[in-house]
C-alpha cells in the first residue's frame, strides 16, 4: 500500500495567494501545500508507512498527467489512496473560512477516508468552522472533480481554511497552523489504516 500526497496547485498557476496583509505577508498556495504534504510524508515515514509525493516539482502539471502517475502506483501497490491537499479560497475575500474534504459523488471507500479526515480535523482545528454536507448522511462534499473521478483508488480532496480569510490565512501561515493541519491528516491516515 502507498498513500499518494498530492500538493495542489503549481507555482504557475495564477491567482493562487492570499491577498498581501497589512504586515506585507502572503500565502502562496503552492508553497502551503508542499509543505504540508512534506511534513504528513516525514511523519509516515517515521512511523514506517509507505508514501509518495504526487507531483515533486513546483510548477504546475495537468490534471490528466496527475492521474496517470497516481494510476502506476495505485497499479504497483494495491490498497493505496490519494489525499490531495490544497487551500481554499471564496469569491470575495473574507466570506469564506473553514475547513472542508471531498470525495467524488455516491458511496464509495473515499467516504469512510474523508470521515476520518473531518474527525481530525474537528480535534486539531477547534475554533475553525466544518464545512460539511450530510444530505447523504456523511460529512464530506461531493464533487466530479477530475482527481476523484479518474483515479483507480480511493481518492479525496482537502480544503485546509481559506488563505483569503485573515483569520484563517494566519493560522496557515503559521508553524503551529501547519503542524496541525499536517498531523490531523497524519492521525486520519492512521486510523483508516488501523481500523
Amino acid at each position: 500500500m502507498m498513500v499518494i500526497l498530492d500538493p495542489g496547485h503549481g507555482k504557475n498557476t495564477p491567482g493562487k495567494r492570499s491577498p498581501v496583509w497589512s504586515d506585507g505577508a502572503q500565502l502562496l498556495e503552492w508553497e502551503f501545500s508542499r509543505d504540508i504534504v512534506r511534513r504528513i510524508q516525514s511523519s509516515l515515514n517515521r512511523i514506517g508507512i509507505d508514501s509518495k509525493i504526487l507531483v515533486p516539482e513546483a510548477l504546475d502539471i495537468s490534471l490528466k498527467t496527475r492521474v496517470n502517475r497516481a494510476n502506476v502506483i495505485a497499479m504497483l501497490h494495491p490498497g493505496s489512496f490519494l489525499i490531495s491537499v490544497h487551500g481554499n479560497a471564496a469569491e470575495h475575500p473574507n466570506t469564506g473560512t473553514g475547513w472542508e474534504v471531498w470525495t467524488s459523488p455516491g458511496e464509495t471507500t473515499s467516504d469512510e477516508i474523508a470521515t476520518h479526515l473531518f474527525k481530525e480535523a474537528q480535534d486539531k482545528l477547534q475554533g475553525f468552522v466544518m464545512r460539511s454536507d450530510y444530505c447523504d448522511k456523511d460529512c464530506d462534499k461531493e464533487s466530479k472533480f477530475y482527481m476523484l473521478v479518474h483515479t483507480k483508488c480511493p481518492a479525496v480532496l482537502t480544503e485546509n481554511l481559506f488563505y483569503d480569510n485573515e483569520k484563517d490565512c494566519r493560522f496557515m501561515m503559521s508553524e503551529e497552523g501547519r503542524y496541525q493541519i499536517a498531523l490531523l491528516h497524519v492521525e486520519a491516515i492512521l486510523n483508516y489504516i488501523i481500523l
